[in-house]
C-alpha cells in the first residue's frame, strides 16, 4: 500500500482516494509563474510532482493530473512577505525587457514546457492559465461575497480570515504574517487577510478616471492624458469586474481552476516547501469558505534545494537553470537522476561533482540496458524479488534513494541480463529515465562531429592533466568551450558534446 506523508495531518498516512474504492486519483500541483526561466530549484518540486504520478499509476491509478501557469496576479511582495504588494511579476518583466506582458508570458511558458520535456516530465491533463479562467475566478470571489468572507478597500477586494474559524490548519499561523521588511496594510482588518481581486487604480477607477482625478488635484497642473510617465503606469492585463477594473489575486486562480477540473474536493495537491506557510492556507479558506466542503484529502510538499551549501539567489548568481547545466554538457536527465538521489522532504545539495557522478552513473545504466538489448535474448517475466522491494520503496513515501539502490542491485545481480532488463525498464515507468531510448541516445551522441581543431586540443589538454599542469588544462577547457564544446571527465576518459544552442 501507498503511504505518503500528509503536511495536513503531519504524519505518514495510508493513501486513500477520496472516493473509496476508487482508482481514480486527482492531483494538482502548482505551477511556474511564467516571468522568468524556472531553475533547478522550482524543477525539483515539478519532478516530485511527476514521481508521485507516476508512482500512482505504477500501483494501477488512474490520475487526473492539473498543473497551472501564473501569468498574472503574483506581485513581487510575496519575497517580503506580503503577497498583495508589489508589482506584478508579469509587468515589471515586460517594463525591463520592453515587450508586452502577453508576450513575457508565452515565451517564458515556451521556454518551462522545453525544460519540463527534457527532464522528462508527465505531461499533466490539463495545463491551464490564470489568464484563460478569468470568469471563473471572479464567480468564486462572487460566492465568497455572497457568503460573507469579503470585504472592499481602497486598493483591492480581500478575504477576511476572521470568518474562517478553521485558517491556518494546514501551517503555523505564526508564520503566517506580513513581512517584518514591508510596511503593513493599515486596510486589512488582519494582517493574514489575503486580497482575491485588486484594483488597477485606487478605489477600482478606470485608467482615465483616474487621470482626470490626478489632474484635478491640487499639484496636477499638467494634462497626465499627455504623460508618458502615467501612461507607462497603464496595466497591461486587466479586466473588468463588479468590483472595477483590476486583475486576480495569486491565490484565487489555483482554487478557481483545481475545483473547475477536479471538483470541489480532490486527493493531492502538490508544491514547494515555500507555498505551505501562505499560499495554500489561502487556497484551503477560500475553497473550503465557498463550498462547505474539504478541499483537498493529502497535501505533499517538496523541500528546497541548496547549491553548495547555500541558499538559491539570483543575488549569489547559484540560480542555475537546465540551460546551464546543458551548456556544461549534462544530459537533463542527469539532473533528474540527481533529484532521486535524496528524499522530497529532505534539503538537496547540489554540487556540480554530485551532478558529474549523476551524469556517470546514468551513462552506466544506458550501457547496460544497451548490452543487454544487443545479446537479443528475451525473458518473459522479470526479478520478482527486486519488483517488490522496488515498490515497497516507492510506497515508502516516495523513497526514490532506495528504489534506486534497488534498481542497482538487480542490475548487479547475477540473474541473466535478459530477465534483469525486463525489470529495469518496468522500473523506468517511475524513474523516467527514459533507458527504453538508451541505444537512440547513443547513437544520437555519436553522430556529433567533433571538428579535428577541438580534438587536437582535448588531447592536448589531456597531456596536460597526465603531467599534472592543471591550471594549463583548465585553459584549454576554457578555450574549447568558447568553441561551442564543452568536456564531461569520467573514469572512462573524456567525453566532447556541443552546446546546444
Amino acid at each position: 500500500m501507498l503511504r505518503i506523508y500528509n503536511s495536513l495531518s503531519r504524519k505518514l498516512e495510508e493513501f486513500k482516494p477520496v472516493y473509496p474504492d476508487s482508482l481514480n486519483v486527482g492531483m494538482y500541483t502548482c505551477g511556474p509563474t511564467v516571468y522568468d526561466f524556472a531553475h533547478i530549484g522550482n524543477f525539483r518540486t515539478y519532478t516530485t510532482s511527476d514521481l508521485l504520478l507516476r508512482t500512482l499509476q505504477y500501483n494501477g491509478y488512474e490520475v487526473d493530473y492539473v498543473m497551472n501557469i501564473t501569468d498574472v496576479g503574483h506581485l513581487t511582495g510575496d519575497n517580503q512577505g506580503d503577497a498583495d504588494t508589489g508589482e506584478d511579476r508579469m509587468e515589471k518583466t515586460a517594463r525591463r525587457e520592453g515587450k508586452a506582458a502577453w508576450e513575457i508570458a508565452a515565451f517564458y511558458t515556451d521556454a518551462f514546457l522545453k525544460d519540463y520535456k527534457a527532464l522528462n516530465l508527465t505531461p499533466p491533463t490539463n495545463l491551464v492559465k490564470a489568464t484563460d479562467h478569468i470568469k471563473e475566478q471572479i464567480d468564486l470571489i462572487k460566492t465568497l461575497e455572497e457568503k460573507g468572507f469579503t470585504y472592499t478597500t481602497s486598493d483591492g477586494v480581500y478575504f477576511d480570515t476572521s470568518k474562517f474559524k478553521e485558517y491556518g490548519k494546514l501551517s503555523n499561523l505564526d508564520e503566517i504574517k506580513e513581512g517584518a521588511r514591508i510596511e503593513v496594510n493599515p486596510e486589512k482588518h488582519n494582517p493574514r487577510d489575503f486580497a482575491l481581486w485588486k484594483f488597477s487604480y485606487p478605489h477600482g477607477k478606470t485608467f482615465e478616471e483616474h487621470q482626470r482625478q490626478i489632474a484635478s488635484s491640487p499639484d496636477g497642473h499638467r494634462d497626465p492624458r499627455n504623460d508618458n510617465e502615467q501612461e507607462s503606469s497603464k496595466r497591461q492585463m486587466e479586466w473588468e469586474s463588479p468590483w472595477g477594473i483590476g486583475f486576480p489575486g495569486w491565490h484565487i486562480e489555483c482554487s478557481a481552476m483545481a475545483m473547475k477540473y477536479l471538483g470541489s474536493s480532490f486527493d493531492i495537491h502538490v508544491g514547494g516547501i515555500d507555498l505551505r506557510e501562505t499560499h495554500h492556507p489561502n487556497e484551503i479558506a477560500q475553497s473550503e469558505a465557498a463550498t462547505g466542503k474539504p478541499f483537498v484529502k493529502y497535501w505533499v510538499h517538496g523541500a528546497f534545494i541548496l547549491v553548495q551549501g547555500e541558499r538559491m539567489s539570483k543575488s549569489k548568481g547559484n540560480n542555475y537553470k537546465l540551460y546551464d547545466l546543458e551548456k556544461e554538457g549534462y544530459d537533463p536527465l542527469a539532473m533528474r537522476y540527481l533529484y532521486m538521489q535524496a528524499h522530497y522532504r529532505q534539503e538537496m545539495n547540489f554540487t556540480f561533482p554530485a551532478l558529474e557522478a549523476a551524469q556517470i552513473s546514468l551513462n552506466k545504466l544506458r550501457e547496460f540496458v544497451i548490452r543487454a538489448e544487443e545479446a537479443g535474448e528475451t525473458h518473459k517475466i522479470g526479478c520478482a524479488e527486486f519488483e517488490q522491494r522496488f515498490l515497497d520503496a516507492l510506497n515508502d513515501d516516495l523513497n526514490l534513494p532506495q528504489a534506486l539502490a534497488v534498481a542497482w542491485e538487480l542490475v548487479r545481480s547475477d540473474y541473466p541480463n535478459s530477465a534483469k532488463l525486463k525489470s529495469l525498464l518496468k522500473f523506468d515507468k517511475v524513474l523516467g529515465l527514459d533507458l527504453e531510448h538508451a541505444q537512440i541516445i547513443h547513437d544520437r551522441e555519436e553522430l556529433v562531429d567533433i571538428p579535428q581543431d577541438i580534438q587536437d586540443m582535448v588531447r592536448e589538454r589531456e597531456n596536460l592533466r597526465r603531467n599534472g599542469d592543471f591550471k594549463a588544462a583548465d585553459q584549454f577547457r576554457e578555450k574549447i568551450k568558447k568553441l561551442g564544446y564543452t568536456l564531461i571527465d569520467s573514469e572512462k576518459g573524456t567525453q566532447v558534446k556541443k552546446i546546444r544552442s
